[in-house]
């Protein structure tokens, strides 16, 4: 009698998803849902996205009418399970990050004569698969990015109906957890019904002009789209069928942000030492400070640059920050304050409600001059410039920094030149061009 076991991780949805119809092929008994809550996952370590995973998983518990639980290492919960069950096969996406890897291998070998089959990937195309003439790995996104549109990727598979599949449930398992954000923190919707509602909705109002607007945090026009690839919630196949039919300079500026996100994946998957070490291992040599009271400032979103610190206070507030921000606010640490991009990148992973392994660590990388970039590291974002020019009114500002609301026009982002400067806002933690200079010299001098 052919029971399936479906072991969802990072792929909470049931429409275009290989692995799931490969279950429901492979179980006619009955399929197991089952989804493993291991010490990876400690939200002590990631409050923000365990908030989130924690209601994403009530949200699929509720649309498949149960999913199994179980807490502790998959090595011993998914062999147990497949014991329990009769299983006779257990289903999975693929994974490419190190851990991922590592954890399917300790399992395939655990299961035994049970085969562990990986379907599918949580990309367009897979990590691996794109590669130079000669067989080794790009390194630059631009040529990667032209193998990649003419790889192609295969069109969305159709949706499984819960109500048609027999679904099992053995005895045992653990509750769902009910996991709080921190204080503060507003959540977005949850769940593959809104991940398809927002991008339908965004579509229509959006995305023809993204190629013009993506870089105007002002405007709070880009997709929001991050967390649901994060989580699976919807597969990047369905963004791109979606993208194809419109034809549009935006909608070919979100494809090419789409594959940005797999070449950091392949990038991860080649070098999977980059999971948490330099790209270019000769960064490692810089000079750095050490995080003391500036770190705290900056976290906080107390630096004094209004435009740093917006960026810093709506990553407090809901988990998530613009894009053009994130890049803002990580050339601030590495190049104004000259600390190390791990601590950064580590904040990040903590607070981010779509904090992806290896989009962020390459992207914090690619700013601070060690990534795949060919010669990055004069690349000093200014941050007034970038205020004046991506938040030209101020409103990005505002929103975030109540401070700072009954400033005028662009004056708000250099508020220190006020001749009365609001008494609650601080003055700038340091001198952009002093420490845009002293940064090139701790480059110039790592050349030496």
């Amino acid at each position: 009698m052919p029971v399936a076991l479906m072991w969802f991780r990072a792929d909470l949805r049931l429409r275009d998803h290989l692995a799931l119809q490969a279950a429901v092929a492979a179980g006619a008994d009955g399929v197991v849902p089952v989804f493993v809550l291991d010490d990876h996952l400690d939200v002590t370590r990631m409050p923000v996205r365990g908030a989130y995973l924690a209601r994403l998983l009530a949200e699929l518990d509720e649309r498949i009418g149960g999913l199994h639980l179980v807490r502790g290492r998959p090595e011993v919960e998914i062999p147990r399970l497949a014991r329990q069950t009769g299983t006779s096969s257990v289903h999975v996406t693929a994974a490419h990050t190190p851990y991922g890897l590592r954890r399917d291998q300790a399992v395939a070998e655990a299961l035994g004569d049970v085969p562990l089959v990986r379907t599918g990937s949580g990309y367009a195309v897979d990590p691996g698969t794109i590669r130079k003439s000669d067989g080794t790995a790009y390194r630059v996104f631009t040529p990667f990015f032209r193998s990649w549109q003419g790889h192609g990727a295969a069109p969305p598979a159709e949706a499984v109906d819960p109500a048609t599949v027999p679904w099992l449930r053995p005895a045992g398992g653990t509750a769902l957890p009910e996991v709080d954000p921190p204080a503060g923190v507003t959540l977005p919707p949850v769940g593959e019904p809104a991940a398809l509602e927002h991008w339908t909705r965004w579509l229509d109002d959006h995305v023809d002009a993204y190629a013009a607007e993506r870089d105007r945090p002002d405007l709070d026009t880009t997709s929001r789209m991050s967390v649901h690839l994060k989580w699976g919630t919807v597969h990047p196949r369905t963004l791109l069928a979606d993208l194809a039919e419109r034809g549009t300079d935006g909608a070919r500026a979100y494809e090419r942000q789409l594959a940005f996100r797999e070449f950091y994946a392949d990038v991860l998957h080649e070098r999977p030492d980059t999971a948490h070490g330099y790209y270019d291992r000769r960064y490692e040599q810089m000079q750095y400070d050490e995080p003391a009271g500036d770190f705290e400032a900056w976290k906080q979103g107390r630096t004094g640059f209004p435009f740093i610190d917006a960026g810093m206070r709506q990553l407090l507030a809901e988990g998530w920050m613009h894009n053009r921000l994130r890049m803002a606010v990580a050339s601030f640490l590495v190049k104004d304050l000259h600390l190390e991009w791990t601590h950064g990148a580590d904040w990040f992973l903590e607070r981010l409600v779509d904090a992806d392994l290896a989009s962020n660590q390459h992207g914090w990388q690619w700013v601070a001059g060690c990534g795949t970039d060919a010669a990055p590291y004069f690349r000093v974002f200014n941050p007034v410039g970038q205020g004046r020019r991506l938040d030209p009114d101020g409103t990005y500002v505002r929103r975030w920094v109540p401070e700072l609301r009954d400033v005028p026009g662009a004056a708000v982002h250099e508020p220190w030149t006020l001749d009365a400067p609001p008494a609650d806002y601080p003055p700038p933690l340091v001198d952009h061009a002093q420490e845009r200079a002293e940064a090139l010299r701790r480059h110039a001098d790592l050349g030496r």
